[in-house]
C-alpha cells in the first residue's frame, strides 16, 4: 500500500495514516546507503532554551519524515512531514513546543528536563519504504548550570582582601551574593547580632549608612555591603556578623573570622597569655569527609569545657561536656553519634554532611570560675559536577570574534582554561569575565585554534570538562580581477558591495 494513499484516506488524519501504512512495512531497518545525521543545536541543552535538531544528509525522492521521542515504540510519534503536500501533522507524543521543517529539521523550545532521551527520525520514500532510522540523545542540563550570575542556592559570603596580613594593614570584608531585593544591611564586632555590637549599618532606601557604638573610627561602610577596616589592630582579630534584612523581612547571616597573620608582622608578642583559640583541619572539608576543630592555648587550670553547635549557651546546641576531674565526657542534645572529644578540648567530626556547616563554639571554665569562649566556623563544601564549554561559533574566520563559555552547577568555584591540553596562556586579544567562565577572543587568529577545556574547582575538589574544537579559517580574500567580474554581473541584477 502507497503512503500518499493512506495519507489522503477519508477518516485518517496524517499520523493515524503512517501509523497503518508502517504496520504494513517489511523493511524497518537502517538502509545501507543511508548516511543521515542529527546534530543538536546548541548541545548540550540547559533548561529553558530552545534547541534545533539539525537532520543532514537527508535521501532523495522522499515522501515523508516522522520524528519520534524514544527509541522503538511508535506511539511516541511527534509529527509527520509530507514533502508532496508541504504539510505537518502531530502525534501522540506531540507537546505543543515542537516545530517541523521541510528540510527534515525538528524545533523544540523552552526545553525541560523531561525532554531528555533518545529522539528517532524515519525518512520514507515514494514507495512507502522506510528509507533510514536516525536516532539521538539530547542531554539537558539543570538551570542551576551558570556562568556570569551569582548561583540560585548561593547564600551570602564574605571573603577577606587580602587574605592574608600583619597588623596596622587596610583589610576589606568583601561581600558576595547580596539579595537582589535588599532592604538594609548591618555589621557587627563578634557572632552575636545585638546592638552595642553594631559596627555600622546600611539602609538601601534612602541610601543612607550609620556608625553602631561598636564603630572604632577606622571602618567604611560601602553600599554594597563590604566593609573596609583601615590600620587593624591586634585587638580587631576576631569573627565579624554581616546581618541582612529583604524587603520581604526575611534575614540572612554570615560570618568571617579576621586573623592577622603573625609571620607577617614586624614585632613580636608574648604567645604564652594567648586567648584559646580554634583551627579548623583541614579548613574545608567535602561530605563525607572529617575534620578536627584542633584547640589551641586550652588553660592549663582547666576545670571542664563544652561543646556547641551554635554561638548561644543552650542546651539544646549541647554536644558534649568534659569533666576534667573525673576525665569523663557526657554527652549533649546535639550530639549525633559523629563527634569524638579529646581530652586537650579537640573536637573530631567525621562523616560530615552539609548541615553540620556554621559556627561552633568552646566555652572553658578554669579552677577560678573563669569563663573563656573561643569560635569556629566549619566550612562543608558538595565535590563539584563535571562542566561544560559552549562556543559561539565552532568555525570562524581570522580577524573576527569568539566568546567560549564554561557552564557549571556549583557555586564558589574557580575557573581555569586549557588550550591542546596546556594552560591557556592569556594575550591581549583575550578577556576573562569577572568569574573567569567565559572568555573572548577578539580579534582571533590562526593560534588560537583548538581544542579547549576549562577546569572548574573549590577547595576539595576539581572537575574537567569534555573537549570542544575551535576551527579558525583563513579569511576569504577577493583578488581585483574576482570584483571585476562581480562588477560586470552587477549589471545582471547582482548587487556589489564594499566591505
Amino acid at each position: 500500500m502507497a503512503l500518499s494513499s493512506v495519507l489522503l484516506y477519508k477518516g485518517y488524519t496524517l499520523w493515524q495514516g503512517l501509523l497503518l501504512t508502517a504496520s504494513l512495512l517489511t523493511c524497518w531497518h537502517l538502509s545501507t546507503t543511508a548516511k543521515v545525521t542529527i546534530e543538536s543545536v546548541p548541545s548540550p541543552v540547559i533548561e529553558g532554551e530552545n534547541v534545533l535538531f539539525s537532520a543532514k544528509n537527508l535521501p532523495e525522492n522522499l515522501l515523508a519524515f516522522a520524528w519520534y521521542k524514544r527509541v522503538k515504540s511508535m506511539r511516541f510519534g511527534i509529527g509527520l512531514f509530507s514533502l508532496t503536500s508541504n504539510l505537518s501533522a502531530t502525534g501522540p507524543g506531540y507537546s505543543g513546543r515542537e516545530t517541523l521543517y521541510r528540510n527534515g529539521s525538528l524545533w523544540l523550545t523552552n526545553v525541560t528536563t523531561k525532554d531528555k532521551g533518545f529522539y528517532t527520525l524515519r525518512t520514507i520514500n515514494r514507495s512507502g519504504k522506510v528509507v533510514s532510522t536516525t536516532r539521538m540523545f539530547l542531554r539537558v542540563y539543570s538551570s542551576l548550570f551558570t556562568c556570569g550570575r551569582p548561583h540560585p542556592s548561593a547564600l551570602p559570603t564574605i571573603e577577606l582582601v587580602p587574605p592574608n596580613f600583619p597588623e596596622g594593614e587596610n583589610v576589606l570584608l568583601l561581600a558576595h551574593n547580596l539579595p537582589t531585593n535588599l532592604k538594609a544591611l548591618f555589621w557587627y564586632k563578634g557572632v552575636t547580632a545585638l546592638r552595642k555590637f553594631e559596627i555600622a549599618r546600611h539602609i538601601r532606601a534612602p541610601d543612607l549608612s550609620v556608625q553602631g557604638p561598636a564603630h572604632s573610627g577606622r571602618e567604611a561602610l560601602f553600599r554594597n555591603g563590604s566593609l573596609m577596616f583601615y590600620n587593624v589592630l591586634w585587638k580587631d582579630n576576631g569573627f565579624y556578623t554581616l546581618r541582612i534584612l529583604t524587603t520581604d523581612l526575611k534575614t540572612e547571616i554570615a560570618h568571617v573570622q579576621l586573623q592577622i597573620d603573625t609571620t607577617l608582622s614586624t614585632c613580636c608578642r608574648d604567645l604564652t597569655s594567648a586567648q584559646v583559640t580554634i583551627e579548623s583541619k583541614p579548613r574545608y572539608v567535602a561530605e563525607g569527609g572529617s575534620v578536627l576543630l584542633l584547640v589551641h592555648n586550652l588553660p592549663e587550670d582547666l576545670q571542664a569545657f563544652f561543646w556547641y553547635k551554635s554561638v548561644y549557651r543552650t542546651d539544646i546546641f549541647k554536644i558534649a561536656e568534659y569533666s576534667s576531674a573525673i576525665k569523663s565526657t557526657i554527652w549533649g542534645l546535639a550530639h549525633s553519634q559523629r563527634e569524638l572529644v579529646y581530652t586537650n578540648g579537640s573536637l573530631l567530626l567525621q562523616n560530615v554532611t552539609n548541615e553540620d556547616a556554621g559556627l561552633y563554639m568552646l566555652e572553658t571554665l578554669n579552677r577560678d570560675s573563669k569563663i573563656e569562649k573561643a569560635f569556629v566556623q566549619l566550612h562543608v563544601k558538595k565535590p563539584v559536577t563535571q562542566p561544560f564549554v559552549r562556543l559561539s561559533d565552532t568555525t570562524v574566520t581570522v580577524q573576527s570574534s569568539v566568546v567560549l563559555t564554561c557552564f557549571s552547577a556549583d557555586p564558589g568555584i574557580s575557573t581555569h582554561w586549557i588550550l591542546n591540553k596546556k594552560s591557556l596562556q592569556l594575550t591581549e586579544r583575550m578577556k576573562l569575565s569577572k568569574t573567569k567562565c567565559q572568555l573572548t577572543i577578539d580579534p582571533v587568529r590562526r593560534e588560537d585554534a583548538g581544542e579547549y577545556k576549562c577546569e572548574v574547582s573549590n577547595p576539595v575538589s576539581s572537575k574537567m570538562s569534555l573537549p570542544v574544537r575551535l576551527t579558525v579559517r583563513k579569511k576569504l580574500l577577493l583578488s581585483s580581477h574576482t570584483i571585476a567580474e562581480w562588477g560586470t554581473s552587477s549589471s545582471k541584477g547582482y548587487k556589489v558591495e564594499k566591505s
